[in-house]
């Protein structure tokens, strides 16, 4: 299994549907590029809805 960013490591806000893509991260959020998330703080928020972390799921090919 991979331990890096990869497709099994893609998720969504299942609120608004906005992607988290690891290699742009969120940085007006304080998201540097690079960043997994599973490594985002639990009080990271989505950019677009303001949905909790928790709200997002992983998205599966």
């Amino acid at each position: 299994m991979s331990t890096g960013p990869g497709p099994e490591d893609r998720w969504e806000c299942g609120s608004c549907g906005t992607p988290y893509d690891p290699d742009e991260g969120d940085p007006d959020g304080g998201i540097p590029p690079g960043t997994r998330f599973e490594d985002i703080p639990d009080d990271w928020y989505c950019p677009v809805c303001g949905a909790s972390k928790s709200e997002f799921v992983r998205i599966e090919d």
